[in-house]
């Protein structure tokens, strides 16, 4: 007999799961960026919590007792998996697209990049304040201790020799997708803590260039594995978390955001991200950097009034 508990799929249409790979599109690409957290992107584009869920629900005991039983009828049926595999589509393509322009703007532009990225993160700071119910002591609290938390991660130096070893690539993977689904934390720059940030997307680009096409397929491979038990696990967790105690949580990840600005300041000592932050020149050159920061943050602002038009639009077709 097949489970009836699963709850049927929600339905949607093209222009619904077109929207659904752009936010996918928009996460890869920040999920390149150290400092800037895919997370985040999610958080601002509205499809949060769907994202957590879909994730603990195809990782479920639930689910996995349903493919033991082979009832593969009641998983296509059921499982959230159309708005994964869009969603993961267009992740994966932002990657493969972006991460070698990404990697040459770190190594050339790095000022311009960290000042598109420290806008897009302030905009979504002001644009997820009203997901906290009711601002009291204990939420400020909160605020204050991921504040305080995310400056002190950004901040921790890079670890200078990393094992070689497969099982620490797989770990690898494991923190950093804990770090991706994070709100303010950066899973690229978790593994750039880790010291395997330029080896991972060197690989990424081997792969599509080509190049030791077997060697990088089973490296990437085992960053998936990692990537895999990371999120089985965290996901439900922070699900746990968003269910039981909402604004503390939401303002928690909220202060993460605020304290991953202190990477993504855009002027670094010799133009390198992990060097310390300088206060910039006042000169011309601030120019282009103060409007790219103002751009991403009108992006944040627009895309928070098209999604509010839209809930309410289909609010009142309902």
């Amino acid at each position: 007999m097949e489970n009836s508990s699963q709850t049927p799929q929600v339905r949607r249409s093209l222009k619904e799961y077109i929207k659904i790979f752009l936010c996918g599109s928009i996460m890869g690409a920040a999920d390149v960026v150290p400092g800037v957290s895919g997370g985040t992107m999610a958080f601002i584009l509205g499809i949060y919590n769907e994202f957590l869920n879909s994730i603990k629900t195809i990782l479920s005991p639930a689910t996995v007792k349903m493919a033991c039983r082979f009832q593969i009828k009641t998983m296509f049926k059921t499982l959230p998996w159309p708005f994964l595999a869009v969603l993961g589509a267009g992740i994966l393509s932002a990657i493969a697209v972006f991460s070698t322009h990404i990697q040459w703007m770190l190594e050339h532009k790095l000022a311009l990049i960290l000042a598109f990225f420290f806008g897009l993160i302030i905009g979504s700071v002001a644009t997820v304040l009203h997901q906290v119910e009711k601002w009291k002591f204990d939420r400020y609290i909160s605020l204050a201790a991921g504040v305080f938390i995310g400056y002190l991660v950004v901040g921790l130096p890079v670890l200078a020799t990393p094992p070689d070893g497969k099982w620490y690539i797989v770990l690898c993977g494991a923190v950093a997708i804990c770090a991706m689904v994070l709100p303010g934390i950066s899973g690229s720059f978790i593994l750039l803590l880790m010291g395997k940030y330029e080896y991972i997307l060197s690989t990424v680009n081997k792969l599509k260039s080509g190049i030791n096409v077997l060697e990088s397929f089973i490296t990437l491979s085992l960053f998936a594995v990692g990537l895999l038990f990371g999120i089985s696990f965290f996901s439900r967790f922070l699900s746990w978390l968003l269910k039981k105690y909402n604004d503390l949580t939401v303002a928690l990840l909220i202060g993460f955001m605020v304290g991953s600005l202190r990477k993504v300041w855009p002027w670094k000592e010799a133009a390198q991200i992990n060097n310390s932050n300088i206060l910039p020149e006042l000169n011309s050159s601030l120019i282009l950097p103060i409007l790219l920061a103002a751009a991403g943050f009108l992006i944040v602002l627009a895309i928070e009034y098209a999604a509010k038009r839209i809930e309410k639009k289909n609010g009142e077709n309902f």
